[in-house]
C-alpha cells in the first residue's frame, strides 16, 4: 500500500533490508521501512516479530547482521561509534518500563539526558528546561518525588518529560500504553500527539494497542513475521483484504468500530 503524498516529503529515516538473528533465532528477516518528515508511522504486529528490535537499530544501539539504517541520510550503520552518537542526538525513545532511574527524583531524571547532551548549559537554563517539559505532560512540581511515589502513568508522564526535555526531532516510543488503564492510555496518547506538534517530530511508535494507534499514527506499518507486509493510512490499512491483518484484528467488528471512527 502506498501513500502518495508521503512521497513529496523528506524521508527522515530509512531501514533497508535488515536482517538480525539472535544465535539460531531469526529477528528480522530482510526488513524495509520509509519514515518521512514529520509524520507518525504506528507498528504493530505479535510478539517476538522484532518491533522493540527493529527501534534498537534505529537508535544505533544494536546493528544488523546486514542491511543498513539511515537518519537524515546518514547511514549510521557505518559510522565509528562516535559518529554514531552524534549522528542520533536528535533522537529520543521512551521505553516500554518508562526506565527511571530509581535512585534519582523526578526533576534529576527529567535533566539527566540534557547534562549529557548539553554539558556546558547554566544550572538555571537546565532547571528551565526541566520545569517546562514537566509542565508539558502535566507534572509541574513533581520535582522532588522519587519514581517509587509515581503511579504507572505518571511514571510514562515523567519519562516523556525526560524524553523531550532536550527537543529531540525523532522519536520512538516502545509500547507507550502497556499496563496502563483506558484513561490514562488515552492521557498518553494525547501527550503523543501534543509532544509531535509542539517539537514538530518525526515519530515511530510500537505497540500492540490498536485504539491508540489509530489516535496517533498517520500511517499504520505491519510486522509479520520480521518484515513490513503492509504500510499505508489507517483506513486502507483496515480496509485490506489481507488474511494475516484479518487475523490480527482479530474480528469484522472491531474493523468496523475502527472504521467508523475513521469517518
Amino acid at each position: 500500500m502506498a501513500n502518495d503524498s508521503s512521497q513529496k516529503k523528506q524521508i527522515i529515516i530509512r531501514a533497508k533490508d535488515i536482517y538480525k538473528s539472535y544465535g539460531s533465532l531469526e529477528v528480522l528477516k530482510g526488513l524495509n521501512l520509509d519514515i518521512y518528515e514529520g509524520e507518525t508511522v504506528v507498528i504493530l504486529g505479535r510478539s517476538g516479530v522484532g518491533k522493540s528490535v527493529l527501534l534498537r537499530q534505529i537508535m544505533g544501539i544494536d546493528a544488523p547482521d546486514s542491511g543498513y539504517v539511515e537518519i537524515s541520510g546518514k547511514r549510521i550503520t557505518e559510522m565509528s561509534q562516535h559518529k554514531r552518537f552524534e549522528a542520533v542526538k536528535s533522537m529520543g525513545m521512551l521505553f516500554q518500563g518508562s526506565a527511571l532511574f530509581d535512585s534519582m527524583n523526578v526533576g534529576e531524571n527529567t535533566a539527566f539526558y540534557i547534562r549529557q547532551h548539553e554539558p556546558h548549559l547554566a544550572e538555571k537554563k537546565v532547571q528551565e528546561r526541566v520545569a517546562e517539559a514537566l509542565a508539558m505532560v502535566d507534572l509541574s512540581g513533581t520535582e522532588d518525588k522519587m519514581p517509587s511515589d509515581l503511579s504507572g502513568g505518571m511514571r510514562k508522564r515523567a519519562a516523556l518529560a525526560r524524553l523531550i526535555v532536550y527537543r529531540p526531532h525523532i522519536l520512538l516510543y516502545d509500547e507507550p500504553t502497556t499496563g496502563l488503564d483506558p484513561i490514562t492510555s488515552m492521557q498518553i496518547n494525547d501527550l503523543i500527539n501534543s509532544t509531535k506538534k509542539e517539537l514538530n517530530a518525526t515519530s515511530i511508535v510500537v505497540t500492540h494497542d490498536i485504539r491508540s494507534a489509530m489516535v496517533v499514527g498517520d500511517r499504520l506499518a505491519f510486522n509479520d513475521d520480521g518484515k513490513i507486509s503492509h504500510i499505508g493510512p489507517k483506513k486502507e490499512f483496515l480496509q485490506s483484504q489481507d488474511p494475516h491483518l484479518q487475523a490480527f484484528f482479530k474480528n469484522a467488528i472491531l474493523t468496523k468500530e475502527l472504521l467508523e471512527n475513521q469517518e
